[in-house]
């Protein structure tokens, strides 16, 4: 038994198609044919190059602000954020902050609690910016683009965390890695290298 199929096309309006089976005496052929009018098929609309980027954009941010949304520390009771600008609370949250970066540097680069292997301290260092740092700068109620980096960073520094010691083995390197990573995503999302006229 044998099959054969064939195709013909005429100037891009009529195709048939020929489809032959049989066996050692016998033979038989179905044909198909189709006819279109190439006025009648719809153009199909090519996708804007410059719409793609945005949506994938926006797609991201809904995706960090998602995740962040479920597993980043937030508020435990569903009352508004008394940490409001200007406020005590404010503060305490921005200094506590900050102070945790500056002190996970220092333990970072073995200067507090030195030791000649890697230990607690210096694991903690390490850590500090994704562990106080963004946790208490999101507790604040933060503008917009400021709680959008803080979701962002939230995302990036553990996986900066895990894939650096794959390369460079260095409690410091770590930790300096994740401060530019910090103020870069903040220049980024704050817009503080755009030029004011």
């Amino acid at each position: 038994m044998s099959w054969s199929l064939c195709s013909t096309h005429s100037h891009g309006v009529s195709s048939s198609i020929a489809l032959t089976y049989g066996f050692r005496h016998r033979r038989s052929t179905f044909r198909i044919c189709a006819t279109s009018d190439p006025k009648d098929e719809p153009e199909s609309p090519l996708p804007s190059s410059s719409s793609s980027p945005s949506a994938l954009g926006k797609d991201l941010k809904k995706v960090v602000n998602k995740t962040a949304a479920t597993f980043a520390p937030r508020a435990s009771t569903a009352s508004k954020n008394p940490a409001l600008p200007g406020t005590t609370l404010y503060k305490v949250f921005e200094v506590q902050g900050y102070a945790s970066m500056l002190l996970g540097g220092v333990l970072s680069f073995n200067l507090l609690f030195p030791s000649n292997e890697p230990d607690l301290w210096r694991l903690m260092g390490m850590w500090s910016i994704w562990m106080f740092t963004i946790p208490s700068l999101r507790a604040r109620d933060c503008p917009l683009k400021e709680k959008e980096a803080l979701n962002y960073l939230f995302m990036i520094i553990p996986l900066l965390n895990v894939a650096i010691p794959f390369f460079w083995k260095s409690f410091a390197l770590v930790w300096s890695a994740d401060t530019v990573t910090f103020f870069a995503m903040y220049a980024w999302k704050l817009g503080w290298l755009e030029s004011t006229e």
